[in-house]
């Protein structure tokens, strides 16, 4: 029930939050309607990091604790960290079109460095079947979740240490955190936009991890019954 409600609010909200970014925020002066394409492109970039973020985290937990369940969390996050990087690059290719003049450029650091973030992670839900014994496998992934999010600072820094398309950080820098150059109706649309694909990306999270969950319950069992001795060694529950 909880999850219902939390898949309809995430709906709601998402809907409120672009119409408010497609109607209640005007043209920007330089870019115009192609701006509103940002409010969408920032939010997947931040939920990504959060993403791959958890990922590394919950790979971590694994390889000290031996927890299924914090492999089921490093797997929703890879999972739902992809989708949200490809829309992430979606975004930004629709948005550099008419404002950049092309669709993608490889000397962008932050172009390149992303698409390397995607296709790290793409890489680790690979790995992951490349072996149907659940430890073993969680164990390479886990190695791979955390040497891939070494890529995620090199992509949020990549416009501060190098030269390329990508403009400097707006919000995140320290110079302008407290006051962005940006006018306070394209900020709140941000903000708005950003709060609206967080319970969407908590509402992926929580039905991704159950999912996950249930595999491992699954393969286990299954398991238990190609190892007759497994099976027999292991105590039928009390009525």
């Amino acid at each position: 029930m909880a999850t219902r409600v939390l898949g309809l609010g995430a709906l709601v909200t998402v809907a409120g939050a672009t119409a408010f970014a497609l109607v209640g925020v005007p043209a920007d002066l330089n870019q115009g309607e192609a701006q509103r394409i940002m409010y969408i492109h920032v939010a997947s970039a931040w939920l990504a990091y959060l993403s791959f973020g958890v990922t590394a985290a919950a790979s971590a937990w694994w390889l000290v604790r031996r927890e299924p369940r914090a492999d089921a969390v490093a797997l929703a996050g890879a999972e739902v960290g992809v989708l949200f990087t490809a829309a992430t690059i979606w975004a930004g290719m629709m948005w550099g079109r008419p404002v950049w003049g092309t669709y993608w450029q490889w000397e962008d650091p932050r172009l390149t460095t992303t698409a390397l973030l995607l296709a790290l992670y793409v890489g680790y839900l690979l790995i992951r079947r490349l072996t149907d014994e659940p430890a073993r496998r969680a164990t390479r992934a886990a190695v791979v979740g955390i040497v891939a999010a070494i890529d995620i600072p090199i992509v949020h820094f990549s416009v501060v240490w190098w030269r390329g398309l990508h403009q400097g950080p707006t919000f995140m820098s320290p110079d302008t955190i407290l006051n962005p150059p940006a006018p306070g109706p394209f900020v709140a649309a941000l903000l708005l936009m950003l709060g609206a694909f967080s319970l969407a990306w908590l509402w992926l999270m929580v039905n991704r991890y159950r999912l996950a969950r249930l595999d491992w319950e699954a393969e286990e069992s299954a398991r238990r019954g190609r190892l007759p001795g497994l099976a027999a060694a292991v105590p039928a529950p009390r009525p």
